[in-house]
């Protein structure tokens, strides 16, 4: 979606938009329009909207209004991305090509501004490559914004959302995209040309590289796929001379379970057990195209598990990167044995002054978190503290979980350092356990499982159904927070 800037309405508008605090509506309403405000109960709540027809010089336009709730209220930001995002689902498929938004009534600060028109380009994105059949009412066809009346400072500050738009749409994109397309290969391929003509280093290891550095524990996981694994690093060192922030992402490109197979129904859903390394990749290209003030290195572990005559096999017993040994038990409790390579890796190649990892990892924090929060988990109350800010200023909410030693004696193994799963209790627990067995004792280091966070299979507050782009908010909020000046 486009979003420009004019000083003046332009002429034949024909969908004309206002963003109105709770109790009020725009100068331009007319007796009909308050009548029909009223009768319709439009209180001007966030998200809310209401319609009617107003004559426009010698034209007729849809004057359509939106609630960004009470002024005064604490989720003030969050309410004026879901006036934006109510705007774009109501009136994305109604064929008008052009949205005007008016701002000129708001009050509304730049950054608040901002605020509007990324709820409206987010929830606008939908990806329909594949359809070839829609009818034409059911086809996007809202591809502008035109904003006038728009306070000063706009354009700085929509500059800095739009880059975190690209980011989102960038992993709502890989997420959405079916494994036939993005395979590990093609997801290095696909990232890289977003970063072409940025000042970001791209790093690729492929198959030979990463079994000279010893990283049996990532290789087991794709060796059943006749697709090769990956291993992609993205640096950006906007700062000093400061150690990165370090982000870790899961990036199985499709998951059947391998040997241990899932069953059959859903399992297309697991195109998007990558998520974590979509959130990474979208993370970083929002904080590059932004010239974030920070040192940050991105990294994204990509393989392909699949059940072949060369899988690897419960009971299998492989050697990490670390040199530590794990017995495999299941083959589908795979993202851990990715992430403890990359981990690892990551920690020798960057030495990070902390790491966050992204992965969806359990079904278990499903069943403990629902599709609310993602699961925290941390060595550094800091480091969690300073997430759980972040989720809550971004609407990428984390809640924390507990690890430690009575948990980590689960994943002992009689014949190896560990085994890859637990018991049937604490299953996302353990997982942690295992990840936090490959993380440097004095680095500060949270896991983030978003198995529940990645997909929606409703609409939500910037989203439609499907990828919601989960975590690069969070990365990007959790830098600007913490490591910019």
């Amino acid at each position: 979606m486009k979003i420009q800037f004019s000083q003046s309405r332009p002429q034949g508008a024909r969908l004309i938009a206002h963003v109105v605090d709770k109790g009020k509506l725009p100068a331009a309403t007319n007796a009909a329009m308050r009548a029909g405000a009223e009768a319709a109960r439009f209180k001007g709540n966030a998200g809310q909207t209401f319609d009617g027809f107003v004559e426009d010089g010698d034209t007729v336009a849809r004057l359509a209004i939106a609630g960004a709730g009470d002024k005064n209220d604490e989720a003030r930001l969050a309410n004026l991305e879901k006036a934006g995002a109510a705007l774009a689902g109501k009136y994305q498929s109604t064929g008008d090509a052009d949205m005007v938004l008016d701002l000129s009534e708001s009050g509304l600060s730049a950054d608040e501004a901002a605020h509007v028109l990324l709820g409206l380009r987010l929830r606008n994105w939908r990806y329909d490559i594949y359809r070839t059949k829609l009818k034409d009412e059911q086809k996007i066809t809202l591809e502008s914004v035109t904003v006038v009346g728009a306070p000063e400072g706009i354009e700085a500050a929509w500059a800095d959302a739009a880059a975190l738009a690209d980011g989102v749409e960038l992993t709502r994109e890989l997420v959405t995209e079916p494994a036939n397309i993005i395979y590990p290969e093609s997801f290095v391929e696909r990232v890289k040309q977003r970063f072409e003509g940025t000042e970001a280093e791209i790093i690729v290891l492929d198959e030979k590289q990463m079994t000279d550095m010893g990283m049996g524990s990532l290789l087991g996981v794709g060796q059943g796929s006749a697709r090769e694994s990956r291993i992609l690093a993205i640096r950006w060192n906007g700062g000093g001379s400061e150690a990165p922030t370090a982000f870790v992402g899961k990036g199985v490109t499709f998951d059947t379970g391998g040997i241990s197979i899932k069953p059959g129904p859903g399992m297309e859903d697991m195109k998007w057990d990558m998520g974590g390394a979509g959130a990474v990749a979208g993370g970083m290209l929002a904080l590059v195209k932004r010239k974030a003030k920070a040192n940050v290195v991105g990294v994204m572990g990509l393989v392909e598990n699949m059940p072949d005559g060369n899988a690897q096999r419960p009971g299998d017993v492989v050697t990490s990167m670390s040199g530590q040994t794990i017995e495999i038990l299941n083959t589908d409790a795979e993202g851990r044995l990715v992430l403890a390579d990359a981990l690892h890796w990551t920690q020798e190649e960057f030495q990070p002054s902390r790491i966050v990892d992204f992965a969806t990892l359990t079904g278990a924090i499903i069943i403990a978190l629902g599709h609310e929060y993602a699961g925290l988990f941390s060595n550094n109350d800091q480091l969690s503290k300073d997430l759980a800010d972040a989720g809550e200023a971004t609407g990428d909410k984390v809640w924390r979980m507990p690890v430690g030693k009575a948990y980590d004696k689960l994943i002992d193994s009689p014949i190896a350092d560990m085994k890859n799963i637990g018991g049937k209790g604490a299953g996302s627990i353990t997982a942690a356990q295992f990840l936090q067995r490959f993380i440097a004792d004095d680095t500060p280091w949270a896991h983030i499982d978003i198995a529940g966070m990645a997909w929606s299979d409703k609409p939500g507050r910037t989203w439609g159904k499907g990828a919601t782009g989960y975590g690069v908010r969070l990365i990007d909020r959790l830098i600007s927070d913490t490591a910019e000046g």
